[in-house]
């Protein structure tokens, strides 16, 4: 498939050096670098948030069944809100 890539002149003239350099073409050398970043960018693992409850104590056993209403009016209480 054919396709037009904005290149800037300094790297354009720098990856031409390389494949003289390696007796390839510019073409091979987009692919082979494209190869490499859609490699890296398809392994890596998603998000994870990390665990950062407070002491690992979680909530006190009195809200362990409270709705987020409840927690929230906690949260808030004694601020004016």
């Amino acid at each position: 498939m054919k396709t037009t890539l904005e290149i800037s002149d300094p790297l354009l003239r720098e990856a031409r050096k390389v494949a003289a350099r390696e007796r390839t073409t510019l073409r091979a050398l987009v692919e082979q670098g494209l190869r490499r970043v859609v490699a890296e960018k398809k392994h890596k693992s998603a998000f994870r948030l990390r665990k950062a409850s407070f002491k690992g104590r979680g909530l006190r056993p009195e809200l362990a069944d409270a709705g987020w209403d409840r927690l929230r009016d906690l949260a808030y209480e004694g601020r004016g809100g």
